[in-house]
């Protein structure tokens, strides 16, 4: 069983990229929004009976925008730490731990994916 250090440091060597598909903007202030449709027999179910909307619009925070709009497919994981500590200071630190958090919740709701990914 690897340590969570090790586990950790592997992450951060990996390239998120947008999913193909995946819908998002920035406003003027550089916010994020990502778009996500709620596809399936119990969403459209939903969709009927309570009006839930065909799309729901995920707001991240200043931060994850930051982050987001970083994403180019090249980027490690590792190489994003360095201009989120010039941007935003000591509001980022942990740095490392919080951009290893930050993409694995990212990846649990299906928002990057990994380019020439090997799950760890």
């Amino acid at each position: 069983m690897k340590n969570k250090k090790q586990s950790d440091e592997n992450y951060l060597e990996r390239c998120p990229i947008h999913p193909d598909g995946m819908n998002w903007t920035a406003d003027e202030n550089g916010i994020v929004t990502i778009d996500v449709e709620n596809k399936g027999a119990m969403n459209r179910i939903m969709q009927k009976l309570i009006k839930k909307p065909k799309v729901s619009h995920i707001h991240l925070d200043e931060i994850g925008s930051f982050l987001w709009q970083l994403i180019d497919g090249e980027k490690k994981l590792s190489d994003m730490g360095v201009p989120l500590e010039e941007k935003f200071g000591e509001k980022a630190e942990p740095t490392y731990e919080r951009l290893a958090q930050f993409f694995r919740l990212l990846e649990q709701y299906g928002f990057v994916s990994w380019k020439n990914s090997n799950s760890d």
